[in-house]
């Protein structure tokens, strides 16, 4: 059977998905510059006019890829707040969720340098960032979420709670960045490690200044 006739057999969205699967693992080895329909096609083993069957072209492809990228991101931030014990409103456990948020953050960032790139590759993908309350499944969904239940639980006054995700959300990128992607990239994990933890330091500073 040829790959056409075989990406014919496949249920509906299932070449696409697989589309967008090959293209999540380009991205991984090789940030969004590596995402490409051809290659993208041979990875899921249909003829390369198939593609286009889902994605106009290539920029269509990277688009989703970004999209699907930013939401690994949200759910590494996810599985951080509800590792943390305590329930909703203690103090204690929410200020250990928002840690957690910036903690995951990081993370992502150093083990999947590709994924991280390609979140962000696309601004034109983060228009959610404009505009929004609330946990939207985004990673700023995440933050704002984080920083909501600083205010129910007493932590954070509500006349400071506008806004205050965009600083916090702009310490953790840029240290990320930085460290990953940036003239810091040489430094030693140590070292690392010791700008992530100043970096959630000044966060919480930033919530009581």
């Amino acid at each position: 059977m040829t790959p056409e006739a075989e990406s014919r057999r496949r249920p509906r969205g299932a070449v696409r998905d697989g589309l967008v699967a090959a293209g999540l693992e380009l991205a991984r080895a090789g940030g969004p510059e590596a995402v490409v329909l051809r290659e993208a096609t041979r990875i899921v083993g249909v003829v390369p006019n198939a593609a286009y069957r889902h994605f106009a072209d290539r920029d269509e492809l990277l688009a989703a890829v970004c999209a699907a990228a930013i939401a690994r991101l949200a759910d590494r931030m996810a599985e951080g707040m509800a590792a943390v014990p305590g329930g909703y409103g203690d103090p204690a456990a929410a200020g250990a969720r928002l840690r957690a948020v910036g903690t995951a953050y990081f993370a992502f960032a150093e083990q999947e340098p590709g994924l991280f790139a390609t979140a962000f590759a696309l601004p034109q993908q983060h228009a959610y960032a404009r505009a929004g309350d609330g946990d939207d499944g985004t990673p700023l969904g995440r933050l704002r979420a984080a920083l909501d239940e600083l205010v129910t639980a007493g932590v954070l006054a509500p006349a400071r709670r506008p806004g205050l995700e965009y600083p916090i959300w702009s310490a953790v990128h840029g240290t990320a960045v930085l460290t990953g992607q940036g003239p810091l990239r040489e430094l030693p994990a140590a070292d690392r490690r010791l700008l992530e933890e100043r970096t959630l330091l000044a966060v919480g500073e930033l919530l009581r200044s």
